[in-house]
Formats: structure tokens, C-alpha cells, sequence
């Protein structure tokens, strides 16, 4: 019988043999590196040898053999190759391997081929040979060392191709895959304790029904839909489920997860945010600072009128809701709408700062929540005392709870991160901010999804015959990312459960062991309620 870790080392030389074994059917010798570098610029093509690129290292100058092309890139995009030629890759084999092998790593693969003109159709597996080689020498994983073990005599690099895939497969990116899979669960399985028979990502037994209504706020002006997913199973007992969805989107952006919570008989209410909902797609002008405020608002409205619904003699719910016992679950604006209703305060006085200090490299998000500069007051609490758990998907929290804001948060929170988020990335919105968070808190992770993973398919399914994204804007939606919504759906299910007599049932779902278990090949999880200490460091804006 094999021991975790002599199976580990097997898996790891069944890769390597893999990769060797298909360079050679490939009709590409392995043992032959690549010796000199063909950069193509167009119709402009000039070389460098291995020996060239090794002394740019050392003098930050390119070799005089390629003076023609680098007179056509501009400072920013030279630095930027020089750079990349210094740096090294922080991920050893086994950690590379891991990768290659999931959904993430395919893309990967595929967008660095594009990038390599070749004439045969061995274009990945060659890059699979280099990545694989380079990580399993003395000197580690880096552009020099895989350019050095690429199994080609020469390597015709795509230079425009290949600055697009380097700025989307840059340190951060690369550093994020690392933390992700060096924090792989060390369970074995006779220890997981886990009742194979029980699977919290299937459906309950309960008949999914659903109400609609379209709420008036006098007081704000505000016309908030709100669709409420119930079944006859439904009682006060459960807490009552109210989601909150992203920016530019609907209240259906959760749908199958409603669904999937209502069919084990709790009571979801998924409400619409008239000033960031996909109206702002149309004239993104239309958002206002104060949408910060209202969100929250709009959720604590929103529990006010179930509050009134669970009283109304004629309504089928009477009786039913737990109105001082909610769960929110809200997905990235959302998730920032959730935490400031768990007692995360708004620091606007401290974002001020961070947008003036990085005014000249913010992300996307960072620059979206930079908005809420404007709003009047230094800061705003907006907890919600019926609020009683949350869980955050792919929040965005960096600038805006500032360093004290989320430590004040009050109740158990469960966080989600995908490792190839770009909107809201995980080294600047999710590790420095989970870390923040007082106990009880869950960390759970999908390597290999993006931002959109999450939402329900039905509003990310491509229409037949659109041209595949590029790396830089590409999404892993849909059908491909069932494996996401499917662990989703189990630790929300559990996060929910456990305010009720299923409690300890539902609890080995927030463990690690339960990550392992439904891992897949394409998406591993993970889950932690701690991070260790060099994982804090490794975070930041």
C-alpha cells in the first residue's frame, strides 16, 4: 500500500515522464535546448543567442542583434521584457505540475503557445516540456531557464503576442497560484470523517416556489425588486437567505444557488439594487458615490418588508420567517454590501489617502471604489443586528474598510476567492482582508476560477459561433465552471446550517478535508479559517 507521499512523488514522475514521453512521440528531442531566440515584430525578424539574453540580465541592456527591434518598443514595454528575463517564477515542480494539470493550467499552456511560432502542431506540449524542465532544475522556473529547456534548437517568439500574455501571467498572477496550492490540505482520507452518502451539492427534496415583488421605499425613493425562492418545507427555524449581487448585474446573478439553498427548505430573498444593477452598463455615469450606502440599506429595507410579509394573514410565508436571524450572501459588490452589513465600516477618510498615494497605478476595483471618495462623512457603520452570518464572494474590500475597518466586523464570515480573479484580485482584495476578519471565519478558495465563475450560467452562456476571448479578458463561465458553483453551493448550504439543529452534520463541510473531497481535477479547493503568517505578508494592496 502506498503512502500519501510516495503516491504524491509517483504523481509527480508520471508528469515529468509524461512530458518527456510526448516531446519524443512529437517528434521533439528533449534532451536538445533552445540556443538562440527568433523575435518576431511583424514582418521584422531578428535573433539572439542563449549567451546574448544572459548578459542582458547582467547589464539591463539587449544585445546589439536585436537593435532593430528593440528601437520599435517603447521604454515602459523594454523594461518590461527585461524585467521579465530577471525574474523568477516562484514555483517549484511539484507546485508547477499541480497547476498544468487543472483547467487553469490548460489555458495557460494554450496562451503561451500562441505566443511561440511553430510550424508542427507541438506547440503545447513543447511549452509543457519547458515549464516542466526549467521548475525541476538546480536554478528554478524563469523565462531564461524555460526559453534555456525549451526542446527546440531555436524559439520564435511573437513579440506583441507575447508582451499580451506576459502582462496577464505577471509576478502577482503567478504568486497567487503559488499561495493557493502550497496551502493543499495534508488529510488522509480515512481521517476525513466525512459521510460519503451525504452530499451537500445536490439538490433537496423540496419543491422550489417563488414570489415576486416590487418594493417601494418612500423615505429613499427607491423601487427595489425582490424575488423570494420558498418551499413548503420552510420554517422559522431556518434563517432567511438574502442575496445581494455584483455591480452592473441582476438579482438572478445567484439564481442556481438560490435555488439549490430552497430545495433544502430555507427561504432565499434575492433583491435588486436599482443604482448599481445592469442599468449602469448602459451609462456607467449613472453611478453615484452614495450607491456605497444605499446597498446595505437596500438589504436592511428589504428585511424590514419580510419583517411585514412574515405578519400578513394571506401570505403563504406567515409565520415562516426567521427576520431576526438573516444570512447574507453577497457576490463581489455584493460581498462588500454583506461585509458592511456584518459590522465592516466604510474608512473614507483612510481611502482618500490610497487613492491619492496610488493615483497613478490603480487596478480596476481600486479605481471603482475610489468613487466613494466623494461620500460626505469620514466614515459609515452600517451593521444590521439581524444580520447574523455572512458569506462574501470575491469582494472588494482594499481601499475601502481601510486597516481598522474589518476587524469590526461581528459575525461568522465565510470568504471565497478565485485564483484567477482580475477584477477583484485575490493578493489585494481577499488574503490582507480575510486576515483582518475576527473568528469564527472560513477561507475558502477555487484555484483556477475567475471572477465570473460564479454566476449563474444563464447569464454568462455565449451565443454559437462568438470568437473565444483572449487570455486578457478571458472568463471561465458556464458549463466549465460547474465544478465552482457546485462547491459554492455546499459551504453556503453549510454556513447556513449552522444556526440549526443540522449544525454538526453540516460542519465537517467548512473543513479542509471537505475541500480535498470535492476537489476536481480541473478546479482544486481549499479552505482554511487561519492564514498562515507568511500568506499575510505575502498579501497586500
Amino acid at each position: 500500500m502506498f503512502t500519501n507521499q510516495s503516491r504524491k512523488k509517483l504523481q509527480l514522475f508520471a508528469g515529468i515522464l509524461t512530458t518527456v514521453t510526448l516531446t519524443q512521440l512529437t517528434g521533439i528531442n528533449s534532451v536538445t535546448a533552445a540556443e538562440k531566440v527568433i523575435f518576431r515584430y511583424g514582418p521584422l525578424e531578428e535573433t539572439a543567442t542563449l549567451t546574448d539574453l544572459k548578459e542582458t540580465i547582467n547589464s539591463g541592456e539587449f544585445p546589439d542583434s536585436i537593435s532593430t527591434f528593440t528601437k520599435r518598443i517603447n521604454k515602459e514595454q523594454s523594461n518590461f521584457l527585461i524585467r521579465g528575463l530577471k525574474a523568477r517564477i516562484p514555483l517549484n515542480v511539484v507546485a508547477l505540475n499541480r497547476l498544468l494539470n487543472t483547467q487553469l493550467g490548460q489555458t495557460i499552456l494554450s496562451d503561451i503557445a500562441t505566443a511561440l511560432d511553430r510550424k508542427d502542431d507541438a506547440g503545447v506540449q513543447a511549452v509543457r516540456a519547458g515549464l516542466i524542465l526549467a521548475a525541476n532544475s538546480k536554478e528554478g522556473l524563469s523565462i531564461l531557464n524555460f526559453i534555456q529547456n525549451y526542446p527546440s534548437q531555436s524559439l520564435k517568439i511573437n513579440v506583441p503576442q507575447a508582451l499580451a500574455v506576459g502582462r496577464n501571467l505577471n509576478m502577482s498572477f503567478w504568486r497567487t497560484q503559488q499561495l493557493m496550492l502550497a496551502i493543499a490540505p495534508r488529510i488522509s482520507a480515512n481521517k476525513l470523517q466525512i459521510n460519503p452518502a451525504f452530499d451537500p451539492q445536490k439538490p433537496g427534496n423540496n419543491q422550489v416556489q417563488t414570489l415576486n415583488f416590487n418594493l417601494n421605499d418612500q423615505q429613499r425613493q427607491r423601487q427595489i425588486p425582490v424575488d423570494i425562492y420558498w418551499s413548503n418545507a420552510a420554517t422559522s427555524e431556518k434563517p432567511v437567505i438574502v442575496l445581494s449581487h455584483g455591480y452592473g448585474s441582476v438579482r438572478t446573478d445567484l439564481k442556481y444557488l438560490a435555488e439549490h439553498l430552497t430545495s433544502h427548505g430555507y427561504v432565499v430573498a434575492a433583491l435588486e439594487h436599482p443604482g448599481s444593477n445592469f442599468t449602469v452598463n448602459k451609462n456607467p455615469n449613472s453611478f453615484k458615490p452614495q450607491e456605497f450606502i444605499n446597498r446595505p440599506q437596500d438589504v436592511s429595507f428589504v428585511i424590514n418588508e419580510l419583517e411585514k410579509i412574515n405578519q400578513t394573514t394571506d401570505s403563504p410565508l406567515q409565520g415562516k420567517l426567521a427576520t431576526n436571524n438573516i444570512m447574507v450572501v453577497g457576490y463581489s459588490f455584493g460581498g462588500t454590501t454583506a461585509l458592511a452589513l456584518a459590522g465592516g465600516e466604510f474608512d473614507i477618510a483612510s481611502l482618500k489617502q490610497s487613492c491619492e498615494k496610488n493615483a497613478d497605478k490603480l487596478n480596476l476595483v481600486q479605481g471603482f471604489m475610489c468613487q466613494a471618495k466623494d461620500l460626505p462623512k469620514n466614515s459609515y457603520q452600517l451593521r444590521d443586528e439581524r444580520v447574523k452570518k455572512i458569506v462574501a464572494l470575491t469582494p472588494a474590500t482594499s481601499f475601502l474598510f481601510g486597516e481598522t475597518g474589518l476587524t469590526k466586523v461581528k459575525v461568522p464570515t465565510l470568504m471565497l476567492t478565485g485564483s484567477t480573479d482580475n477584477i477583484t484580485p485575490t493578493l489585494s482584495e481577499h488574503i490582507p482582508s480575510f486576515a483582518k476578519i475576527p473568528q469564527p471565519k472560513w477561507f475558502a478558495a477555487a484555484v483556477g476560477a475567475t471572477h465570473l465563475s460564479i454566476i449563474d450560467p444563464s447569464l454568462t452562456n455565449g451565443k454559437p459561433g462568438e470568437p473565444k476571448l483572449s487570455f486578457s479578458s478571458r472568463e471561465v463561465v458556464g458549463d466549465k465552471a460547474v465544478d465552482v458553483r457546485n462547491y459554492i453551493k455546499a459551504v453556503t448550504l453549510a454556513m447556513a446550517a449552522q444556526s440549526t439543529s443540522a449544525a454538526d452534520q453540516y460542519a465537517s463541510v467548512l473543513t479542509p478535508g471537505y475541500a480535498q473531497i470535492a476537489s476536481t481535477p480541473l478546479f482544486p479547493f481549499r479552505l482554511l479559517t487561519e492564514l498562515p503568517a507568511a500568506m499575510g505578508l505575502m498579501g497586500g494592496n
